[in-house]
């Protein structure tokens, strides 16, 4: 009988293909969406990771009381026996040293005056040595919009907003005037290498990156600096591994007084990453299910339609002797055949637009001009692998059960008042 059944719905094309079209278009959407929201969602807290928390965070614990000021007097002294030794207890993330920091800096005319300055706020980050993932984490290269990036002390990025507001090119020179770890005047000249554009306003207005040689020269922070970022070498952030990382560290300096002693931190324990990193998987949880029983709803509907409209053959078959518990179950049958094969055909069209999406992505750079949250400029989509099944949810289950619906009426026909209506 089955294969009877899916001889049918493939030779009748009304009864067979513009339900599977539907259900395809709505299993399409399904998917696209589900990937467009985990996508988007995940790179904003990728993009946090990489430019400010990491996965971990390693601060002294002055420091990280007023972590917001950037207050580099009371960074971490011996930066990098503290790195080796988080290497060696910890090979399975990538550790890194940063400096972050303010400052003004002034672009002088052709006789050396001030012709313009402006507030700037610095990373300092490891640029040079050859083995560094600092250049893909911030995604340096692709947010290169002019010149090159730093190949030598000297050099710097600045953001390009500032350098069109300041009629600044790559080549041009530019003091950088800030405070020393001791609390003394800092000032160094600088070469513009290049200019970039994260396309997040907030790092946008103005930025500038160095190599982090050059900001510890300049701010007096020889082997010392103010973070030390820990990213698993997964590359996503693990609640449960990192916690257990953090305790670990922490349970070693837990018994002295020293203001200055290390402390460890998660990424969810950073100001307003806990709120955001919930927001964010709440809303993407909202949208995704409002949008499936919006999407079952319409798919119910077109399988409570399509067997409404077959009232009459319904009739007749009872008519030629059919049994009313089996024409109930072919009409099951039937929504679950064009249900699976309507969820194959959207999930396969689905995955395959998702995928473009996560490899090429669509440039929101102009809808990011006046945002204060950090995005990336293109979103992307994210396959995971509840997108190979959430389709299946609306498309299988709505249409059958649009079926088992519309079915009922199989019950309530008799075959007296058929008569009456083919007479009719």
């Amino acid at each position: 009988m089955i294969k009877f059944l899916f001889k049918g719905i493939l030779r009748d094309k009304s009864r067979s293909v513009l339900p599977v079209i539907v259900v395809s278009i709505g299993v399409l959407l399904t998917v696209i969406l589900n990937c467009w929201v985990k996508g988007i969602m995940g790179d904003s807290v990728v993009m946090n990771a990489n430019f400010d928390t990491g996965h971990i965070k390693v601060m002294t614990r002055a420091y990280k009381k007023d972590s917001e000021q950037m207050p580099n007097d009371l960074a971490i002294m011996g930066v990098t026996k503290q790195i080796n030794e988080l290497k060696t207890d910890y090979p399975d993330m990538d550790w890194v040293k940063r400096i972050r920091f303010g400052g003004l800096i002034d672009f002088p005319d052709e006789n050396g005056e001030t012709r313009a300055q402006g507030p700037v706020v610095g990373w300092a980050i490891d640029l040079m040595t050859q083995n560094s993932k600092e250049k893909e984490r911030l995604n340096l290269e692709k947010s290169l919009v002019k010149g090159k990036l730093p190949d030598k002390q000297g050099e710097a990025l600045i953001s390009d907003v500032f350098a069109v507001k300041f009629h600044v090119k790559p080549g041009d020179t530019f003091t950088l005037f800030g405070t020393t770890m001791d609390g003394g005047m800092a000032f160094k000249n600088f070469i513009v290498a290049g200019t970039i554009r994260f396309g997040a306003s907030i790092l946008d207005r103005g930025a500038i990156i160095t190599d982090i040689s050059d900001a510890q020269l300049v701010l007096g922070m020889n082997d010392a600096a103010g973070e030390v970022l820990g990213y698993l070498n997964t590359g996503k952030y693990d609640t449960e591994k990192s916690t257990f990382i953090k305790t670990s560290f922490n349970k070693r300096y837990k018994a002295t007084d020293d203001e200055y002693a290390p402390e460890m931190i998660t990424m969810r324990e950073q100001p307003g990453m806990a709120q955001f990193m919930d927001y964010a998987d709440v809303i993407g949880k909202i949208m995704i299910v409002v949008f499936v029983l919006a999407m079952s709803i319409v798919l119910w509907n077109a399988g409570l339609i399509g067997g409404l409209r077959r009232y009459n053959e319904f009739g007749v078959r009872l008519a030629l002797g059919e049994d009313k518990n089996h024409i109930y179950k072919t009409l099951i049958y039937e929504g679950l055949f064009i249900g699976t094969i309507g969820s194959v055909v959207g999930t396969v069209f689905g995955l395959s637009v998702s995928y473009y999406l996560q490899t090429v992505g669509i440039d929101i750079s102009g809808m990011m001009k006046n945002s204060s949250v950090m995005m990336p400029a293109v979103a992307r989509a994210e396959i995971t692998q509840t997108a190979f099944y959430i389709g299946f949810i609306p498309g299988l289950f709505s249409t059958v059960l649009g079926n088992a619906l519309s079915g009922i009426g199989i019950y309530k026909r008799k075959t007296s008042v058929l008569i009456k209506e083919l007479e009719a």
